[in-house]
């Protein structure tokens, strides 16, 4: 797992797994196991499932990254505290998975609180074999 800085300004966890490194075999047997490790979490809350890439798709005009099979998003929110009401600009949390024919990317944004990063990380970690 790599961090960047998409868009020169938001701190991006990214990894890519390859299909071959992996027992799952497309984006929504990750997104179910990600979806059990969150609602066994004592303070995750699963909100949803998006399908990123069938909204982008139904607008005019849309552009797609060549070879994107899937590119769904699942949202969930971890917080047992509101310290200030800014915190809500960086909650709820999501995870995006898109797929390609060889490969799975997983992506999501820093979170504000070091052990939840830790948690997110162990999670995709998990994915691979």
């Amino acid at each position: 797992m790599k961090k960047i800085q998409l868009k020169e300004k938001y701190p991006v966890f990214t990894t890519e797994i390859s299909k071959k490194e992996t027992d799952f075999a497309n984006t929504d047997e990750i997104l179910s196991s990600i979806k059990a490790k969150i609602e066994n979490h004592p303070i995750a809350s699963y909100i949803t499932t998006f399908d990123n890439l069938a909204h982008t798709k139904s607008l005019d005009g849309h552009s797609v990254v060549d070879g994107l099979v899937e590119a769904k998003n699942i949202i969930f929110c971890f917080g047992k505290e509101i310290p200030t009401p800014k915190i809500l600009a960086v909650r709820p949390r999501s995870i995006g998975v898109c797929e390609f024919q060889d490969k799975f990317e997983i992506s999501f944004l820093e979170a504000p609180k070091e052990a939840l990063q830790l948690v997110m990380e162990k999670w995709i970690e998990g994915i691979k074999n």
